[in-house]
């Protein structure tokens, strides 16, 4: 018996110092929910457009439901990615969590998205050499009703704002020792592109409606003046200017998303961790590593030296809110 108690208490020591990693956004199940519903409804759209074609025999509707498929796909991926963080969100694999898949999931988009956005720009380059007759009643009903959904998508996914949490600290009385716990964020928009604290995932499947939305407000105006003008040329000009701006966003969530996959510390948070470790004078940080694990949190590892606890650190370092995870070090 007394050997079973001492098993019980060492058992309960290490429980008492082990702690789950789950770094996934606040608003993480229900972005996941918006995302559903929005490739349901995009899908729903890119069949109906598909039936609609051959039925009828238009090529703008079939056109616009192939591309309409590629939309859905992308927008799939985002939604297997919040399901696949969720599901190994407590997998002792993932050593940091699973909180950065979105990122993944939403760099994946974003090359997608610059496909989309060479393959919009060739077909229009094309067209404005070699003009094609165009049958302009049908291409404002499918662009007018691929505006109706992505508008639609747009609003469902624009409600997707990140909200901070409250810091839950596991304090370990050690020269090695780490802090756990997700830390309130006051501002979603600080220490610029890196720094931002914000859902890849959900950004590249709210880029993805966007394209798709400027494509069809640019596709309208062309048409239209085409139609009553003659200026069949506005609609292939119209389109190299709507791959520009696709092409743009791509380039911005490629290098964002790059970033937290890379690693990459954030040069306004690491120096304002070094402000309020080195601020009192009695510490210098010999070695530091920011990185983001989720979509509100990031973790560091500080090496200090100099007359400091690790409790002293680790208590300067807590009006740092963007901080989830930190393990310091001192000598």
């Amino acid at each position: 018996m007394p050997h079973d108690h001492a098993i019980h208490d060492h058992d309960h020591a290490r429980d008492a110092l082990t702690h789950e990693h789950v770094f996934l956004g606040r608003d993480h199940d229900a972005n996941a929910r918006r995302t559903l519903a929005v490739v349901g409804l995009t899908s729903l759209m890119m069949v109906g457009e598909i039936v609609a074609g051959y039925l009828t025999g238009s090529m703008a509707l079939l056109a616009d439901g192939v591309h309409m498929a590629t939309h859905a796909g992308a927008l799939g991926v985002a939604a297997a990615a919040y399901a696949f963080a969720r599901r190994h969100a407590r997998n002792p694999r993932f050593t940091f969590g699973t909180g950065k898949v979105g990122d993944l999931a939403g760099f994946s988009s974003a090359l997608l998205l610059g496909v989309v956005a060479v393959a919009i720009a060739i077909e229009s380059l094309a067209r404005l050499l070699e003009p094609q007759a165009v049958a302009f009643g049908s291409a404002i009903l499918v662009a007018v009703l691929g505006l109706a959904v992505n508008l639609i998508s747009a609003l469902l996914l624009g409600h997707g704002h990140h909200h901070g949490h409250h810091p839950h600290d596991h304090g370990h009385h050690r020269d090695h020792s780490h802090d756990h716990g997700p830390h309130h964020h006051e501002d979603e928009q600080a220490h610029g592109p890196l720094g931002r604290q914000g859902d890849n995932n959900l950004r590249a499947a709210y880029l993805h409606v966007l394209a798709d939305a400027l494509t069809s407000v640019l596709a309208i105006v062309a048409l239209i003046a085409g139609r009553t003008l003659g200026w069949v040329w506005l609609d292939p000009a119209m389109g190299i200017v709507g791959a520009i701006v696709i092409a743009r966003w791509s380039w911005s969530l490629v290098r964002d998303s790059a970033l937290v996959l890379l690693d990459a510390t954030d040069p306004a948070l690491e120096e304002e961790v070094r402000e309020q470790v080195e601020g009192a004078g009695d510490a210098r940080i010999t070695d530091l590593h920011l990185w983001r694990v989720g979509p509100d949190a990031h973790a560091a590892i500080v090496s200090v030296t100099g007359p400091v606890d690790v409790e002293a650190v680790h208590a300067r370092l807590r009006p740092v809110h963007e901080l989830a995870h930190v393990t310091v070090e001192v000598r």
